[in-house]
């Protein structure tokens, strides 16, 4: 398993991949090396999950989920170096939104800024009671540049995105979750198990079927109905020659648990 400075990875049973955000002194705070080591794990598990199947993102520490950028790194830095940062951050959160495995963020305190922007980019969010959510970058003279305007929008609306975001408001997990952003609120102690289950329930399903159908209601929110079910039709014929297919209607007719290979 590779390694990372400012990311800890544990697999539970085969099949699902715990990634923390580690830099608890700084409240998981994004700084370069964190950008680069996930676009570079993001990366990774797209062209190559192996046996991962389902990913959980959490943050170190109980305070914190990620508080955004490390603005003490970022002061002082010239206007070329802080987009030269950014572009690596940018880079971070697409290749996060078009990873081929789901990604589950488990947010466990706090998510300011690109903290926010992160678990926005994964495909659902469960939060711990007591955590709180802000997109507050207006405050600093920038504004949301992680996905920030257009996953908040796409989560809540765009009436409750433009009032989160201009007004720079801090909001509670159960408001995010009134408001469709947050799938469930769970104690603290039971948001790691409540997300390893969810992760286990996915994992437990043919993987090529599973990026498929991410993959295609991803492309069907960015386009128009017609061709967003032309896309879901070229991903369905590709999955009926599969060996998985073949396994999936097998076990069923002999009642008993699939054994997916995932080819």
């Amino acid at each position: 398993m590779q390694k990372y400075e400012t990311l800890a990875l544990e697999r539970v049973g085969e099949h699902v991949l715990i990634v923390t955000l580690n830099r608890p002194e700084v409240l998981n705070a994004i700084n370069t090396r964190m950008g680069e080591e996930t676009l570079d794990l993001w990366v990774r598990l797209s062209a190559d999950p192996g046996e991962v199947r389902c990913v959980v993102l959490t943050g170190a520490g109980e305070r914190a989920f990620c508080a955004g950028g490390d603005l003490k790194e970022r002061d002082g830095m010239t206007d070329e170096a802080w987009r030269a940062q950014h572009e690596i951050f940018e880079r971070s959160f697409i290749a996060l939104m078009e990873c081929t495995v789901p990604v589950i963020a488990a947010v466990n305190g706090h998510a300011y800024g690109g903290g926010l922007e992160t678990a926005l980019c994964c495909d659902f969010i469960y939060a711990a009671r007591g955590a709180r959510f802000a997109l507050s970058e207006v405050r600093l003279g920038i504004m949301p540049g992680g996905g920030g305007t257009q996953n908040l929008a796409r989560a809540a609306g765009e009436r409750r995105a433009k009032e989160l975001i201009l007004s720079a408001r801090a909001f509670s997990a159960e408001e995010a979750h009134e408001w469709g952003i947050v799938n469930r609120v769970c104690e603290p102690v039971e948001l790691r198990s409540e997300a390893i289950a969810a992760a286990g329930s996915i994992a437990e399903n043919a993987p090529l079927s599973v990026r498929q159908a991410k993959k295609s209601i991803h492309y069907g929110l960015q386009t128009d109905l017609l061709t967003g079910y032309r896309f879901e039709i070229e991903a369905y014929n590709r999955l009926v020659t599969t060996e998985d297919r073949h396994e999936g209607v097998r076990a069923f007719n002999e009642k008993r648990k699939p054994a997916f290979r995932g080819r």
